[in-house]
């Protein structure tokens, strides 16, 4: 997969306007983890991904493995991000950018991502940011949110739901 690629599928299921957006919630979010984890999980992680996006995780930061919390990894993408993002469309973001990530790398680089982040059952969960993954992923579940997806089969059209091009019934 490459560069648009990447940013396109993420548009596509964030809903963002343009590229520029949704680069900038693709950076925040990889740019923040990137902090968090230790740079070999980041850049074993990042590996399986676009040049571009990887950088993200590896080039762009300057400290690895600093110990912050799930409420600081949300304020620093929501900063990041900009657009006046706030935290809850911060973690939604995340959260969707981690589904795609989880599906473009190996399972074991994913895994180690998540031995990483500690998981409690207090507000510093970071099982949070897994949320989307452990519900089985964007998939069809989010599909059908956003009217795409699987759509049940066509039953026989009843004269009410049958009309001609121009709007009008059908005789």
């Amino acid at each position: 997969m490459n560069f648009d690629e990447f940013t396109g599928e993420i548009q596509h299921r964030l809903e963002l306007p343009d590229t520029g957006r949704t680069v900038r919630a693709i950076r925040a979010t990889l740019m923040t983890l990137g902090e968090r984890i230790p740079d070999g999980a980041a850049r074993d992680l990042a590996a399986s991904l676009p040049i571009e996006i990887k950088w993200y995780m590896t080039g762009a930061v300057v400290e690895h493995g600093q110990r912050f919390d799930w409420q600081e990894f949300l304020s620093r993408v929501s900063d990041r991000e900009g657009d006046r993002t706030d935290k809850s469309e911060a973690a939604y973001h995340s959260r969707i950018i981690v589904d795609f990530v989880a599906s473009q790398v190996p399972p074991s680089d994913f895994d180690q991502l998540r031995n990483q982040l500690p998981e409690s059952g207090d507000d510093e969960n970071w099982g949070k940011l897994f949320e989307v993954v452990d519900s089985g992923g964007w998939g069809d579940a989010q599909e059908a949110q956003t009217g795409g997806g699987p759509q049940p089969a066509a039953g026989p059209r009843t004269d009410s739901e049958s009309t001609g091009v121009d709007g009008e019934t059908e005789e």
